[in-house]
């Protein structure tokens, strides 16, 4: 038994092959489309129907599943260079053809997320998710490579690591009848963990005590976040990349994370041309409907390379602000967000301005103002800007955020004091000041964002198996 893909390279020698999949069409009661989702092409299988009883013919419809055996041989058709002279055939299971929501025709992407559990059948969805397979096997590849050990973050957790409350909470408690303190709240000491939780917004801060015992850790799994946002960028669960080195600092973890990105960008470039190639292909006939202000100026494949070949543009956020302001979409107001004063919390807009126009290749961004900052961060000595950064790219804008963790306890604490963060909550994190302290940095990069840039599509939805997102947990 064989994949699609593999018998496609064969040379046709009227060998027997077996092959499983499902029926894209069937044609002429004569011609079976089948694709077993190793590759975007199919596999022509050819009926002799005098040869099969009619009954068992009309169960081959579009999105059967079949066990096809025969000859390979050289095809006689146009547009593949072999195909199957069936002698057996077996459906495995039936679909209806009148019902079964994925024709081979055209569907809008909105429909397409109304089938989540059936559109990895067609080719844009296929595609997508091996390179997001890929994309997997390329990170995990990376860190193993360079000499980190992979870290299962705990998804219950009784912190917030970004300080952002917006998170899902989790409880046994009986919401219609919960138990209540003398003072009428509810008593979370009765609930299942003795204590509030949620799901993890990140694994940062776990990550962060395994880097300073095993040097070089990395966490990539699920985190969730309650932000009711309902935009084509936000997901309620996602996947997050985290890696944490004890002794780096921000400029050790600045180019650590552009070798990452490029590593992984360059292995799916190396191994999943042909999907690739596909996607970028449907990118352009999306840009052709676009108005000609709104295209792109580059490929998918073209973007690819411009992240791969570039090196990555380093300025500080003060830098950022006095170009934005002097800048002519600044000046003539065409930001939505106009940029007055050095502070400002940059929007979308801007970072795509400085990578896509004044730059014209990747750019990181470093030493951000402490109060548009997560509190973990390391502060520099002019008091007021911490050793954050944040990677840019065309068409996304930040695509990854980390910094020098701030490793001074005293530093620290005052810090939490003035955020009104609770320091109990905290102890253990403080304990890692305590006790062999020294410099360490990381960052994280959200899956689906990366997913959303290496295939070009315009919706993070459509680069996760099942989204969910405000008032959708459908699958």
């Amino acid at each position: 038994m064989k994949h699609i893909k593999e018998l496609l390279k064969e040379s046709p020698e009227e060998q027997i092959v077996e092959v499983n999949g499902w029926v894209k069409t069937f044609r002429s009661n004569r011609f079976i489309a089948l694709n077993d989702g190793s590759t975007l092409h199919n596999i022509q299988c050819v009926v002799d129907f005098e040869n099969f009883d009619e009954a068992l013919l009309k169960q081959v419809a579009t999105g059967a599943a079949l066990k096809v055996k025969g000859k390979l041989v050289a095809s006689q058709g146009r547009g593949q260079a072999v195909e199957i002279q069936v002698s057996e055939l077996h459906i495995h299971g039936t679909a209806d053809a009148e019902t079964y929501p994925i024709q081979p025709k055209k569907h809008s992407m909105e429909f397409l997320r109304e089938q989540a559990h059936l559109r990895v059948r067609t080719n844009t969805f296929a595609a997508i998710m091996r390179v997001r397979s890929a994309l997997s096997f390329a990170v995990h590849q990376y860190f193993r490579q360079n000499g980190f050990y992979y870290m299962h973050a705990p998804i219950i957790t009784g912190s917030d690591a970004e300080g952002a409350g917006e998170m899902f909470r989790v409880t046994t408690l009986d919401l219609k009848n919960p138990p209540l303190t003398e003072e009428g709240e509810v008593d979370f000491k009765e609930d299942f963990f003795g204590k509030e939780t949620n799901l993890t917004v990140s694994g940062q801060l776990e990550a962060e005590a395994y880097a300073m015992g095993l040097g070089k850790v990395y966490t990539f799994g699920p985190t969730f976040r309650a932000e009711n946002s309902n935009t084509s960028r936000h997901l309620a669960e996602f996947w997050m990349i985290e890696p944490e080195m004890a002794f780096f600092d921000l400029n050790d973890n600045m180019d650590l994370a552009e070798d990452f990105i490029k590593e992984v960008l360059r292995y799916i470039v190396e191994h999943c041309a042909e999907d690739l190639n596909f996607l970028e292909k449907r990118l352009l006939d999306e840009e052709k409907t676009k108005p000609q202000a709104e295209r792109s100026e580059l490929s998918l494949l073209d973007k690819l390379k411009f992240v791969i070949d570039n090196q990555f543009v380093r300025i500080t956020y003060t830098e950022a602000i006095e170009i934005l302001k002097n800048s002519k979409p600044n000046k003539k107001k065409k930001f939505q967000y106009l940029i007055e004063e050095w502070g400002a919390d940059l929007q979308s807009e801007h970072e795509r301005f400085l990578v896509e126009k004044h730059f014209k290749c990747p750019v990181i961004l470093y030493d951000y103002p402490a109060k548009i900052k997560a509190f973990y961060m390391r502060l520099n000595e002019d008091g007021k800007t911490v050793r954050a950064m944040d990677i840019l790219f065309p068409g996304i804008g930040e695509i990854v955020g980390g910094s020098q963790r701030e490793e001074r306890l005293d530093v620290l604490l005052e810090k939490i004091k003035t955020l009104g963060i609770d320091e109990k909550e905290l102890w253990w994190y403080l304990d890692l000041r305590k006790y062999g302290t020294a410099v360490h940095s990381g960052f994280g990069l959200g899956f689906e964002r990366l997913v959303q840039f290496a295939t070009g599509m315009g919706n993070i939805r459509d680069v996760i198996p099942f989204p969910r997102t405000p008032q959708n947990a459908e699958f």
